[in-house]
C-alpha cells in the first residue's frame, strides 16, 4: 500500500494541510548515468534526498541524506547547487492525512572511480540509468521534471 502520493500541477491534487516543506535532493551521476532510488513509500523511482530539518541548511541536509541513503560521506564542497523547484502545485499527500507543498533545492554531484553504495531501509533498489533507460521507468512526478531538466 502506498504511503505517499505525489502531484505536480494537477488541479485535482488535494489541498495542503501543512506548511510548505523544504527538501534537498541530489542529481548524482557516474560515468554519464544518473542515480535513482526505487522508493519503498511509493514504489516509484526518485532522486536521493529528503526533508531539510529546522536547524539545517539545504547543503547540510543533502550531505546527511547522501550518507543515510547511500552510505557515502561526501564533503559539502563537492555538491553544486543547481536550482530551486518551488511552484505551488508540487504536492506530497501522505497516508496519515498530511498534505505538503514541496519546495526542493537541487544539488549535483559527480561520483568518480569505483562506487560502492549501501541501500537504506527507505529504498528497494539503487540504480544508475542512462537517459534512454529513463523512458521505461516510473519516476516520482515531483522529480521527473528535475531529471528532464538535467538532460536538457
Amino acid at each position: 500500500m502506498e504511503i505517499v502520493k505525489f502531484y505536480r500541477g494537477d488541479p485535482n491534487a488535494p489541498k495542503t494541510t501543512m506548511p510548505a516543506h523544504l527538501g534537498a535532493n541530489a542529481i548524482i551521476t557516474h560515468e554519464g548515468r544518473i542515480l535513482l532510488e526505487r522508493r519503498r513509500d511509493s514504489d516509484t523511482w526518485g532522486l536521493v534526498g529528503g526533508g531539510v530539518k529546522k536547524w539545517e541548511e539545504p547543503i547540510d541536509a543533502i550531505v546527511r541524506e547522501t550518507y543515510e541513503e547511500l552510505g557515502l560521506r561526501i564533503p559539502k564542497e563537492r555538491f553544486q547547487k543547481k536550482a530551486v523547484y518551488g511552484e505551488p502545485g508540487r504536492i506530497a499527500a501522505y497516508r496519515d492525512g498530511s498534505i505538503w507543498r514541496m519546495v526542493i533545492v537541487v544539488f549535483a554531484l559527480e561520483l568518480q572511480g569505483n562506487v560502492k553504495l549501501r541501500i537504506s531501509s527507505e529504498s528497494k533498489e539503487l540504480r544508475f540509468f542512462t537517459k534512454e533507460e529513463l523512458a521505461d521507468i516510473n519516476i516520482v512526478i515531483t522529480h521527473s521534471d528535475i531529471v528532464d531538466d538535467w538532460f536538457k
